[in-house]
């Protein structure tokens, strides 16, 4: 059995965390069943996604982009629960098969659990807007740590399981930081954001999902969303989507590969790998950082604003469901 994720080709740590979390959650999988796919964490629900004509054990995954598969062969698809009830009711599943993101069950695991924290508040963007966006210099001027969520999976989780509060545009960052019983405040920079998705957790853990806007940091983000950046519309380069509604904005963009380094919070504590541009002039950079002012403030609202977190006994209930889910999984194929 292999698990089936997005791979994004900027990386992406919340599709990216499929290539450990099933070994935590149903050990052996991968010695068994050859010829099926585990269909775990991401929204990959997706009619053009998913190959046809093989098996696939979907358990946890969500909808949100493209056409709605067709669940009806049932010797083709074996669903076991989904993300929330948002998607049961799109694919016409029972309710109570609309259970979590299997994401949740990372803070189970050993090598996360009972972390020191490190104090602060960090923002985690959605990775498109890492393309192009200046939000290290927007999170030092906001006073919010930075993490990338194109960087390594597990250093991207500690960063989240150890901040006093998570400001997210990423989703996967909100379902992190609620399950690592963190503090998190929604925002979002971009029309291009899923609603559904987002919608679909929280409301499997009976939080809402209100998101405050943030600017567009830059001219660079702008052109790469195809968004208004202080009062010019860009258009957006060209998508490769095909038919699964998801999206890698990269052909009018030109990537270096560029060396790492490691940002750090207010205290000095490096937080997680982040990619670095080369030193733009001081005459430019103080140009970029004049021009990102509403991000900044906008960013720093954010940290102020009243966070959210689902309650304890819902969490709880909603994992325990899961691990009833994973049993039933693992009496019928391991």
């Amino acid at each position: 059995m292999q698990p089936f994720y997005w791979e994004s080709a900027h990386g992406n740590f919340g599709d990216d965390l499929n290539l450990w979390l099933w070994d935590f959650l149903l050990p052996g999988f991968r010695d068994v069943h050859p010829d099926v796919l585990l269909v775990g964490v991401g929204t990959v629900l997706n009619q053009a996604l998913l190959p046809a004509g093989v098996k696939k054990l979907v358990v946890g995954s969500g909808f949100g982009y493209g056409s709605l598969p067709d669940l009806s062969d049932r010797e083709e698809w074996d669903t076991r629960a989904v993300r929330g009830p948002l998607t049961a009711h799109k694919l016409g599943l029972a309710p109570e098969l609309g259970i979590i993101d299997p994401a949740v069950m990372v803070a189970e695991m050993p090598e996360f659990r009972n972390l020191p924290k490190t104090g602060g508040a960090i923002f985690v963007p959605h990775w498109e807007s890492t393309v192009g966006g200046i939000w290290p210099l927007v999170c030092q001027a906001a006073g919010l740590g930075y993490v990338d969520p194109c960087g390594e999976a597990s250093s991207v989780i500690r960063a989240i399981a150890q901040a006093d509060l998570v400001v997210a545009e990423s989703m996967h960052a909100a379902i992190l930081a609620d399950a690592f019983r963190v503090p998190w405040v929604a925002v979002t920079t971009s029309r291009s954001i899923n609603s559904f998705k987002w919608s679909d957790w929280a409301t499997s853990l009976g939080v809402d999902y209100r998101p405050r806007q943030v600017p567009i940091s830059s001219r660079a983000e702008a052109v790469t969303k195809g968004a208004r950046f202080w009062g010019f519309d860009f258009e957006a380069p060209a998508v490769n989507a095909n038919d699964t509604g998801r999206t890698d904005r990269t052909e009018a963009v030109v990537f270096k590969e560029l060396e790492h380094s490691s940002v750090s919070d207010r205290t000095g504590n490096a937080l997680v790998m982040t990619r670095n541009d080369p030193p733009p002039s001081m005459l430019r950079s103080m140009a970029k950082q004049v021009l990102a002012a509403p991000s900044t403030l906008a960013l720093w609202q954010a940290r102020k604003a009243r966070p959210q977190l689902s309650s304890d006994a819902m969490l709880s209930e909603k994992k325990d469901r899961f691990r009833e889910v994973l049993a039933d999984v693992r009496r019928d194929y391991l």
